[in-house]
C-alpha cells in the first residue's frame, strides 16, 4: 500500500462517484487524501442533492465497514454539509 493510494479509500471514492452519477450526492470531497494510509483515518464530506435523499445515501454507504456520519457544523476542513467516517471508536 502506498500513501495516498489506499484500496479501501478508493472503494469509497468510487461509491461516492456512483452516488453522484445517480444524483443522490451533489458534491463530495476528502481532504488530505494524499497523506492517508488507511480508511479509518479518512474523513469524507458530502452534500446531498436533496435532504430528502439522505436516508438513501446513508443506506448505500452503510455497506462499508464502520460507517458513521454527522452534520459538518465546524466547517473547518470542508464547507460541505455532512461529515462521513469509517471509524467507530477511533480504531487505528
Amino acid at each position: 500500500m502506498r500513501i495516498g493510494n489506499v484500496p479501501e479509500i478508493n472503494a469509497v471514492k468510487q461509491h461516492l462517484d456512483q452516488l453522484k452519477e445517480q444524483r443522490l450526492v451533489k458534491e463530495w470531497e476528502i481532504p488530505y487524501e494524499g497523506i492517508l494510509t488507511r480508511l479509518t483515518a479518512a474523513i469524507f464530506f458530502l452534500t446531498p442533492t436533496e435532504d430528502s435523499r439522505l436516508e438513501e445515501i446513508w443506506k448505500e454507504l452503510s455497506r462499508h465497514k464502520m460507517f458513521q456520519y454527522r452534520q459538518n457544523e465546524e466547517k473547518k476542513l470542508s464547507r460541505l454539509e455532512w461529515r462521513v467516517e469509517f471509524n467507530k471508536g477511533f480504531e487505528l
